[in-house]
């Protein structure tokens, strides 16, 4: 129960992804007009969930020998959710569809989603500390 109070953000971001992907979703006739607009939506949904994972990683004060279990966390575990997700709609749900391509709009936002982690994060990290240390 520990982890799950200490990565609350990871757990409620991944979570919030599962239920997005599993529940019926209501037709938005305005959305219609944007090109590929649920791409869209699947980039920044798994691009945000992976830098949801990365606050908690640094939040919780990761240390470097831990970087390769994290980066399995951050990078391929949001691949796979994406990938599950999608046979889940495809197989288990009569209100969604699977969608392959969806799968790769998932991986790219994972993807740019590691230079966030790897760069921006980690510098509000530093700046916060920082501050804290001049106060």
């Amino acid at each position: 129960m520990g982890k799950i109070i200490r990565y609350w953000l990871s757990v409620l971001a991944t979570t919030g992804i599962v239920l997005l992907s599993l529940l019926p979703m209501p037709e938005i006739p305005a959305l219609g007009v944007v090109p590929l607009w649920d791409k869209w939506v699947h980039f920044v949904m798994y691009g945000g969930l992976c830098c949801a994972y990365w606050l908690d990683f640094h939040r919780n004060g990761f240390q470097n020998r831990q970087k390769g279990i994290w980066l399995f966390w951050i990078v391929l575990f949001p691949m796979a959710l994406g990938g599950l997700m999608e046979i889940c709609q495809a197989t288990l749900t009569t209100c969604r569809n699977g969608d392959w391509i969806d799968f790769v709009a998932n991986c790219v936002g994972v993807v740019l989603a590691l230079p966030v982690g790897l760069f921006v994060i980690p510098r509000f990290f530093r700046k916060r500390q920082k501050a804290a240390e001049e106060s």
